[in-house]
């Protein structure tokens, strides 16, 4: 201990026959003045004996007083008791809150025991309650409640409040709390238009005002109405601002506004719509568009610095911090819209720069960043206990910012340094507290704080009466001498004290023989040892420890005898006080002695009753007396039987002061007094002073004293007494014994008198006003102030209430913070002191209001045009005056005609009436009244919205086909009021408006539509009207649209066949009718045939050019006379019309030898002529030379000609039918050198996404022309560079890999050499599949649910159709129902009642299946079974049997499927089941009779189960019932019924809120895997934007994107019906009038198609005109819902077709089924319609992993797991799939059967439609290994083109010998590309087809073979789509597919010749059927892949 010597304990009986008492314990401690104990007597060693037996017990008392001394360690740094306060809330600093909704604000501080809460403002005002303002509850509750602008007090609503607490341990204060009410402030928010570069980014931001920055910020963006959710190229920033990536032209044709939400009153705010401006790219240096400043942030949160800039090229983005790059932190993220740092460190402080970079220049934003650490304040030592004038240090510790101030706080109050108090420290930190007093007790808190923020943290301190005390001590003992021993004293004080040792009053030293030590335990308590190793005799003695601090002092003494001759110290003299008490010690040393005396003056003491001599020697004097007690003392100590030692003390005594009781008495001002101080005794000199309250007294005219000083008396006299000698008046006397005083007050009486009187007083309502009355006297006048309502004459005064309202001031004015009207009255201020009378004085309160504004409309309505009053009601002092403002311009209503206004007084209130004849759109803003008079100022804030018909909407044309167009607006300003619906009118230009055509009532939710039934080739006004509840708009911008041509309708007219000669007729005919030709009539095509016998009744087509309304064409090289059959179609560019009727002409007879005079005439004359006119041609002399030619190539080279000399070229088509009739003849004439002229020809070219393409662009010339390929954008030209998707071959093909939507566009290829140039272009047209569409629950039922769905984009391809999935919600077992595409919503039938259901939508066309739409939950109608109370459970009871009432059952809406009964006697536990079926009534039988019974029924629906629960008895035999079943109740009965009761509940409440969290955890994993995959999608969709190349010629190119992330932006999807240039062509929309016609005057067309261009995407929802459906005829539409109500739906939406017939006239019949089965006996082939076409590629997992139909969630892991294991962009660029689809129509049939061998495509099931109608299959072609499970599966039938869709035909398409007749000698659609007309410089040639070769893929194609005889010879393909030359290769293996054609007809000689619509080009044999076995292929007959 301390480096002490153990303490050494003697065991007991060992020191002889005294030394039991050494081992009674201690003796009492000896406090000041207490004596020592009396010694006790010798015992005997009997004594000793009987202590030895009792050994164990006395050491066991010994060992567990030891341990109780340890263990009652009083804690030094405690809890002071249980009392303590604490804060719950101390970091709350800040609260702002709305003046509409008010706050209630609870004490952040508190306390135990129940601490006493009170608020103060940050000035320590008390707070008051203010009626209907403000209110402090009971509990500590601030409430500041809802008021309006008017009673707006600042000292209230905007100021700094504090909560303290209070209890025993102190007081304790919260930081300062900001308190601040916001106002409904009028405010706008903006948005400016931006502009931004093609693939740039876009930066919008919402301006809002400085005055409400702080409290309103952006929550959400809107596109054209719809919400921006982030994702794909759209951010949403931390500060509100908008982002665009990669900006498209379809960006610029939105608008964008923000929303923005008030924090505290919720109100939202829309912004204007702002636009943006997109530019082509153009190069320049880079533009910051979005950057940061300097800011402070805290650690641990996260900031984001923008950094945005644009420029072409992009510039790249370079982040650096403090001059260096960015180390690598994971915290520290790069985004688009600039870096983001989470969990910020202080080290992330610094200066952070942002630099952009192109090859243009440069730019750079930088600003400081500070991250501040939050203030942490930790003060110690915490809670301290210790003792008065202790010195205490406080440190404060502060960590986080280093910018700081420290202030100090006791019980609440600052502290202030004085004499005690010290503040030390560089910031202030630690606290000194010297000499501390009771007083210092208390909380003190330390507050550091720093721009406004404030943490703190408290000490609890208490100092207590710290006088030391004697806690442990040792005990009197014997011991040898050279025997050890040590001695230990504890003491306990405040603060520690310290412990000295004295022997016999002799300081103990430290030396060789005393080691002495001392330490402080951590409770406080001092221990200190003294160890004696030898000791001697002089080593006994008195041992004495004294505990010393500055509280005061404790000491305890106990003797120690070391054995030895006894002998006596030497004893100084001692000084006694008389009257007081003295000690004589008797110093012997040695042991042992007998016995001790004292002796005086020869006389034993003690010889009276003040005389006491103590066991121990010691002799106590008590009051002591000089005469008696002074003298000399002998003490004898008899150490032998006669044998004694002497010693002598002498003892003076000093007689103290005795001052005689002296009083006095009161006096009045002015008065003389005297007062006299005598000292009846004491020992001479005595000194006597004066001191008034405490302060020594200095005599002289200063204080008016005189002092008169004798030997033992003292006078104090005033001549004049006045107020100033009021006070405590002390005489002190004092001499050498003592000191001592005489302590009397002298009171001088002072009757009241007002110092300041009270005055009448005006006071302001709201404000504070203080009523003045000082008054003074002696003793303090009491001041009350009493209160008399009424300005009258006061009848009664009452007492005024003091609260925290209403105080009385320290001088004695009333103050009152917060006037009301009702302190209004007289006033009486009454003082008193008991001295004289009482004064008062009366006053009159005068409250007077400040104009406030009493009633105000908040917002109100007008009309624009009409008058508008706006009434404003103010109260208050008059005058008032009432000021108008518009915003925030005052209205002059005499320079401003439009406004008047008007005053009306009514009684106290002023109404003020501002009329606006007329109102007008620019009053639709705040308006403000504001009253005014000499004591305040009201407001009233008007919110007037002027309410006029919508302005009209801005209209553009988005589309414009041959008899349709799509349509789409803007609605600028919807005239505040919400739009109600739209009008359109169109009518033909030329035309008036009253003879126009309207579309009524377009829902306000649309923004697009389309019109239908237009006439083709016709020019049209358009223009548009939107409607509110107002009125109609003005009409929108007339807009003047010309429909493209369509095919002609009508076939010529007047057909005249006139034979000529015996081998040609002459045939003439008249244009077809003006409105049925559609466009201009471009020529003719005459059809002919031979009509004889072994005629294989197969047209031959000439095609000549128009050229007027009467036409002539002779048909040469016919057989002689034979009957031909002729018919005419006349076409124009957009394709050929239908026929003419067939008429039969005959040549005539031969007149051949005739006929070759006359051409032998001919030709002499033509060589005679040759010789004299070199103008002509001479004929050839020698025979033609023939060349055969590749079928594949387009161009043949013939070499060895004579330059300059002249040759007829003319070609032929040979197949093996025989040779087709020559071309044209050209003559050429063989040069040195040749212009530029390019092979190949242009046209369209159609592709699904993600393939390789190539466009050729052969050419020759001499010199070899150079190739450059251009892509048109909107004003220019772009120059196709070489890169890793492009590349230019080196015979000018330019292929594309991997094409993407944006590849989409017009190329252009341009030969040139020095000679000339020449130029093709190529429309390409990328098809991505479909968006994912928008599936609502329209309708529900108890087994049905209704959704309805907006298609999204189409991809380019038209929709084919929809899958719809569902499944019950928690399950995943889907299923699929196949959807028509023109439906738009459906009803799902049989569904169970009562049960959730998932359901999902996913769109097909001809390039795949599109993504999936987020799942939706619905719920049928329905709910489980309920028993009605109403109803008896039980009919009829007998002894054995019970009839229960099942009708009482409710099935909640759905029928009851199962009802079980248990029931069970009542005391068993058995119970017996019963089932039963849901008849009205049922019985129990076979019961026990005379029984109780328990019964319980459940009643199952498909929604779930109720249950019923009851008791019933049976009768006695006799049929008396019986009593029921008591059971003894026990105490615990009542708590058994409670947890029966409880128990129960308990658990269902606790299953409902599990089942709560499990769902709500399944949907946020679900959200949560939806936010993932749209933020990988982000990733994705930024290499895969869409561009818009705009094009020189036809309608534009829009931008299409495609991939398989579900996406929350809706696409707009083409209506079906609208004429598509696509894979899916559609010729004319039908309707079913016209299917049920006898003559069909159209001929539909159906065929490889071209490609319509997809509509911007993204630009808001599509619009379903259901009134106006593409292909209906309005005029007919009632009679046709009428005849064919159930397929107008789906028929007047579908766009058909079918091939030219045979016969003349089309037969009457409804459109049959497209379908093949395939059965054992062979094809079942039925007369087909439509075309068949499949893609044929391979599937790969990457493809897998992106569209996968089991769920969304099971795509977005796929996805994510793809992504990250499988490099998914590059999968996607090769992915390859295998999709089989054709259409079909069947208007007999319901059904429609879909298959699949694929088990995970869900896509294709088994469906039934609801309606009948058009439908599409869809399936997955059948495995090799699963062909017989295929061989039954419905086969479409591919159709082939006539020459009637000839036309429609891409220019490369043309060359396919699929779609060419046998002996086509000339192009019968001569056409002209699209820009060739507009490059004037280019010459004038004309493009010719070849043949077209097509490679197929047999390996892939598992379905069907397909053959015609231009596939006779198929070679293997490359694996890529290539162009050259008119060659299209395709995806395959290297094995060959080959196909043979069948016909219907029984005649093989014609099998090879291709059919009309009536030729099958399946299979039609068994032996073709193995064939198709043995190659493996499958069930279809033909399957290609268009590029």
């Amino acid at each position: 201990m301390g480096g002490a010597e153990a303490p050494l304990i003697s065991p007991p009986c060992l020191a002889g026959q005294q030394g039991w008492r050494d081992l009674r314990g201690a003796q009492s401690p000896v406090q000041h003045g207490d004596p020592p104990g009396q010694k006790t007597a010798p015992h005997t060693c009997q004594d000793c004996q009987i202590f030895l037996k009792n050994i164990p017990a006395i050491y066991g008392m010994w060992l567990v007083t030891l341990l109780l001394l340890y263990s009652l360690q009083e804690v030094h740094s405690e809890d002071v008791g249980s009392t303590r306060l604490y804060f719950v809330n101390a970091s709350l600093q800040r609260v702002t809150y709305s003046s509409s909704v008010g706050v209630s604000l609870p004490c952040p501080a508190g306390g135990t025991p129940s601490a006493i809460l009170r608020w103060y403002l940050a000035t320590g005002d008390d707070i008051y309650d203010v009626p209907h303002i403000r209110h402090v509850h009971a509990n500590g509750t601030l409430q500041l409640y809802p008021f309006s602008p008017s009673a707006y007090n600042s000292y209230i609503h905007d100021n700094d409040y504090f909560c303290t607490a209070e209890n025993q341990a102190g007081k304790i204060r919260s930081p300062n709390i900001r308190i601040k009410a916001v106002f409904r402030e009028p405010y706008t928010v903006r948005v400016a238009d931006q502009r931004s570069m093609r693939s740039n980014v876009a930066v919008f931001k919402c301006l809002i005002p400085a005055a409400v920055q702080e409290y309103v910020s952006v929550v959400s963006w809107e596109r054209d109405t719809v919400s921006i959710v982030p994702g794909n190229r759209f951010s949403l920033t931390s500060f509100g601002a908008l982002y665009i990536s990669d900006v498209q032209k379809e960006d610029a044709l939105s608008t964008y506004r923000c929303i923005t939400k008030h924090k505290y009153s919720g109100e939202t705010r829309q912004s204007n719509g702002a636009r943006l401006s997109v530019m082509d790219p153009n190069e320049s240096s880079p533009t910051i568009l979005d950057s940061f400043q300097a800011g402070e942030v805290h650690a641990g949160q996260s900031i984001e610095l923008p950094c945005t800039a644009g420029g072409y090229p992009s510039p790249t983005v370079r982040w650096l911090k403090d001059g260096r790059p960015l180390p690598s932190d994971a915290r520290w993220t790069r985004r688009l819209t600039g870096l983001t740092i989470s969990d910020l460190r202080q080290e992330d402080s610094g200066s952070y720069a942002c630099e952009v970079t192109n090859s243009f220049g440069s730019k750079e934003v930088s600003g400081q960043l500070h991250v501040i650490d939050p203030l942490r304040v930790t003060l110690s030592p915490k809670n301290l206990k210790t003792g008065i004038s202790s010195t205490l240090f406080f440190t404060c510790t502060v960590e986080g910012s280093p910018e700081y101030t420290i202030n100090w706080y006791r019980n609440t109050e600052s502290i202030v340094p004085d004499q005690h108090i010290s503040i030390q420290g560089q910031h202030n930190d630690t606290l000194q507290i010297t000499a501390a007093q009771k007083f210092h007790s208390g909380a003190y808190q330390c507050f550091a704080s720093r721009k406004g923020h404030t943490a703190q943290d408290f000490s609890i301190i208490l100092l207590e009466d710290g006088t030391p005390r004697i806690v442990s001590s040792f005990s009197e003992r014997v011991v040898n001498p050279g025997e050890p021993f040590s001695l230990m004293c504890g003491a306990k004080g405040a603060p520690p004290p310290s412990i000295t040792w004295t022997l016999d009053d002799e300081p103990v030293v430290r030396d060789s023989t005393y080691k002495t030590s001392q330490y402080t335990l951590s409770d406080g308590l001092t221990v200190s040892h003294v160890n004696v190793s030898s000791p001697l005799i002089r080593d006994g003695g008195v041992y004495r420890c004294v505990a010393r601090n500055s509280a005061g002092s404790a000491e305890y003494q106990a003797r120690i005898n070391v054995r030895g001759p006894p002998r006596i110290r030497p004893m100084r003299d001692i000084t006694a006080v008389a009257g007081r008490n003295t000690y004589i010690t008797c110093r012997v040393i040695g042991y042992p002695y007998y016995s001790i005396k004292w002796l005086k003056d020869g006389m034993q003491l003690p010889d009276n009753h003040r005389q006491v001599v103590f066991e121990n020697g010691t002799l106590r004097l008590t009051d002591v007396q000089k005469g008696a007690d002074e003298g000399t003392y002998l003490c004898s100590v008899l150490i032998q039987p006669q044998v004694s030692i002497n010693q002598t003390v002498h003892v003076t005594v000093k007689v103290p002061p005795l001052i005689q009781p002296f009083d006095i008495p009161s006096t009045s001002v002015g008065k003389l007094m005297y007062i006299a101080c005598v000292v009846s005794s004491g020992d001479m000199p005595i000194r006597i002073t004066w001191h008034k309250d405490g302060q020594l007294i200095v005599p002289g005219s200063a204080s008016g004293v005189a002092i008169e000083t004798k030997e033992f008396m003292s006078s104090l006299q005033i001549s004049k007494v006045t107020l100033k000698h009021n006070g405590n008046y002390t005489c002190i006397a004092s001499n050498a014994a003592a000191t001592v005083s005489w302590e009397r007050q002298l009171i001088v009486t002072v009757p009241p008198r007002f110092v300041v009187q009270p005055n009448n007083q005006d006071c302001i309502y709201g404000k504070a006003g203080v009523l003045n009355c000082s008054v003074e006297g002696y003793p303090p006048p009491k001041v009350m102030w009493k209160h008399a309502k009424g300005v009258g004459n006061p009848q009664q005064y009452h007492p005024v209430p003091l609260t925290g309202r209403i105080q009385i001031m320290s001088n004695g004015s009333l103050l009152i913070r917060h006037v009301l009207e009702d302190d209004r009255g007289y006033y009486l201020c009454q003082a008193s002191n008991g001295v004289g009378s009482d004064i008062s004085k009366s006053m009159i309160l005068t409250v007077k209001i400040p104009a406030m504004i009493t009633s105000h409309p908040n917002t109100t309505m007008a009309r624009k045009g009409q008058t508008k009053d706006l009434n404003c009601t103010a109260r208050g002092e008059q005058p008032i005056i009432i000021r108008w403002e518009r915003g925030d311009t005052v209205i002059d209503a005499e320079r401003n005609p439009r406004y008047s206004i008007t005053i009306n007084k009514k009684g106290d209130e002023v109404i003020s009436t501002l009329k606006l004849n007329p109102a007008e759109r620019g009053d639709s803003v705040f308006f403000s009244c504001h009253a005014i008079n000499s004591y305040g100022e009201g407001r009233g804030l008007i919110q007037l919205t002027v309410q006029e018909p919508p302005d009209p909407p801005e209209l553009e044309v988005r589309e414009v086909k041959d008899r349709s167009m799509n349509l789409r607006w803007i609605q600028r300003f919807d005239g505040n009021s919400i739009i109600t619906s739209y009008d359109i009118e169109y009518k033909n230009k030329s035309d008036s408006w009253d003879h126009m055509y309207t579309t009524r009532n377009i829902s306000p939710t649309n923004n697009q539509a389309n019109i239908v039934e237009l006439h083709p080739a016709c020019v049209y006004s358009i223009r548009m009207y939107s409607y509110n509840k107002i009125g109609r708009s003005l009409p929108s911008k007339e807009l003047t649209i010309s429909t493209e041509e369509a095919p002609p309708d009508g076939p010529p007219m007047e057909v005249i066949l006139t034979p000529m000669t015996s081998q040609s007729i002459r045939v003439t005919w008249r244009a077809p009718k003006k409105e049925l030709q559609n466009g201009l009539i471009r020529g003719y095509q005459i059809g002919y045939r031979e009509n004889g016998p072994g005629s294989n009744g197969q047209y031959s087509i000439v095609e000549m050019k128009a050229t007027g309304d009467s036409e002539v064409y002779t048909l040469d090289n016919l057989k002689k006379f034979a009957q031909y059959g002729v018919v005419v179609q006349a076409f124009n560019r957009a394709g050929t019309g239908p026929s003419s009727t067939e008429i039969n002409a005959t040549t005539l007879e031969d007149g051949r030898r005739a006929m070759e005079r006359r051409m032998d005439e001919n030709e002499r004359r033509w060589r005679e002529e040759c010789r004299h006119n070199h103008d002509i041609p001479c004929p050839l002399s020698q025979a033609p030379s023939e060349y055969e030619a590749n079928p594949e190539m387009l161009f043949y080279r013939i070499t060895h000609l004579t330059r300059g000399k002249q040759y007829h070229i003319w070609s032929a088509a040979v197949t093996t039918a025989g040779r087709g009739n020559i071309s044209s003849k050209v003559t050429v004439e063989p040069a040195g050198k040749v212009p530029g002229k390019i092979l190949s020809f242009g046209g369209t070219v159609t592709t699904p996404w993600k393939k390789e393409v190539r466009l050729p662009c052969s050419s020759v010339g001499e010199p070899a022309p150079t190739i450059k390929w251009t892509k048109d954008s909107e004003d220019s030209a772009i120059p196709v560079t070489a890169d890793s998707q492009r590349q230019i071959l080196s015979n000018g093909t330019l292929v594309l890999r991997s094409v993407k939507a944006e590849d989409s566009g017009y190329y252009t290829c341009t030969a040139t050499n020095t000679l000339g140039f020449d130029t093709i272009i190529v429309n390409l047209v990328v098809q991505v599949p479909p968006d994912q569409p928008r599936l609502t629950v329209s309708t529900t039922s108890t087994s049905s649910i209704t959704l309805a769905w907006i298609p999204g984009d189409n991809g380019g391809s038209s929709i084919r159709g929809f899958v719809l999935q569902y499944s019950v919600d928690n399950t995943e077992e889907w299923r699929d129902v196949f959807i028509s595409s023109s439906e738009r919503s459906f009803r799902l039938d049989n569904l169970r009642c009562g049960t959730w259901y998932k359901v999902k939508l996913a769109a097909k066309n001809s390039v795949g299946s599109g993504r999936i739409s987020e799942i939706i939950e619905a719920k049928t109608h329905g709910r489980e079974p309920v028993f009605n109370k109403d109803q008896p459970l039980l009919t009829h009871i007998n002894s054995t049997h019970a009839g229960l009432n099942l009708q009482g059952w409710t099935s909640g809406g759905c029928p009851i499927t199962d009802m079980m009964l248990d029931f069970r006697p009542k005391g068993t536990w058995a119970w017996q089941s019963l089932k039963a079926n849901s008849t009205t009534q049922l019985f129990l039988s076979e019961l026990r009779e005379a029984t109780w019974y328990e019964l319980k029924m459940k009643a199952c629906n498909s929604a779930g189960c109720g249950n019923q629960s009851s008791q019933f008895a049976t009768t006695d035999y006799d049929g008396s019932t019986i009593p029921p079943i008591k059971s003894a109740r026990g105490e615990g009965d009542d708590v058994k019924k409670l947890f029966s009761i409880g128990s129960p509940v308990i658990l269902v409440t606790l299953g409902v809120a599990l089942l709560f969290i499990i769902r709500k955890k399944r949907k946020e994993k679900r959200l949560k895997r939806l936010r993932d995959a749209k933020s990988l999608a982000e990733m994705l969709i930024s290499k895969n934007n869409r561009s818009i190349d705009t094009p020189v010629k036809g309608p534009p190119q829009g931008p299409r994107l495609h991939i398989d992330i579900p996406r929350v932006q809706l696409l707009i999807e083409d209506k079906e019906g609208i004429k598509q240039i696509g894979e899916d062509k559609a010729a004319v929309p039908v309707t079913d009038t016209e299917f049920s016609q006898s003559v069909n005057p159209q001929n539909f067309c159906t065929g490889v198609s071209l490609h319509h261009q997809a509509l911007i995407q993204n630009s808001g929802p599509l619009i379903d005109m259901s009134d106006i459906r593409p292909g209906t005829n309005p005029v007919s539409r009632k009679s046709i819902k009428s005849a064919h109500s159930s397929r107008n739906r789906y028929s007047s939406q579908w766009t058909l077709s079918r091939p030219s017939q045979s016969q003349s006239t089309a037969s009457a019949r409804t459109l049959t089924s497209d379908w093949r089965t395939m059965g054992s006996h062979g094809i079942t082939a039925t007369e087909s319609d439509s075309y068949s076409a499949s893609l044929s590629q391979d599937t790969d997992k990457g493809r897998n992993s992106m569209v996968s139909t089991e769920s969304a969630s099971s795509t977005y892991e796929e996805l994510a797991r793809a992504y990250e294991h499988a490099k998914l962009e590059e999968h996607l660029q090769h992915a390859k799939f295998t999709i089989t689809e054709c259409f079909i129509s069947d208007s007999s049939s319901d059904q429609m059967t879909t298959g699949t061998n694929d088990p995970a495509d869900s896509m294709t099931s088994l469906s039934t439609p609801s309606e009948p109608g058009i439908c599409r299959f869809t399936a997955s072609p059948p495995k090799p290994q699963d062909y017989d499970r295929g061989k039954n599966v419905a086969v479409p039938i591919p159709h082939r083109a006539n020459k009637s869709e000839f036309c429609n035909l891409p220019l490369y398409m043309k060359t396919d010998p699929f779609f060419r007749k046998q002996g086509e000698l000339h192009d019968p659609c001569p056409a002209v590309p699209p820009r060739e007309a507009s490059i004037r410089s280019l010459t004038q040639r004309a493009y010719h087809t070849q043949g077209r070769h097509k490679t197929l893929d047999p390996a892939k194609q598992q379905v069907l073979t397909l053959g015609h005889s231009g596939l006779a010879s198929l070679g293997a393909s490359s694996g890529t789509a290539t162009l050259p030359q008119r060659t299209l290769t395709m995806p395959s293996s290297n094995t060959a597919a080959t196909a043979s054609t069948s016909s219907t007809g029984s005649n093989p000689t014609n099998s090879n010749k291709v059919g009309g619509s009536r030729d099958s080009l399946l299979e039609s044999s068994s032996s073709a059927l193995g064939r198709l076995q043995k190659q493996s292929v499958g069930a279809y007959s033909k399957s290609y892949t268009l590029v």
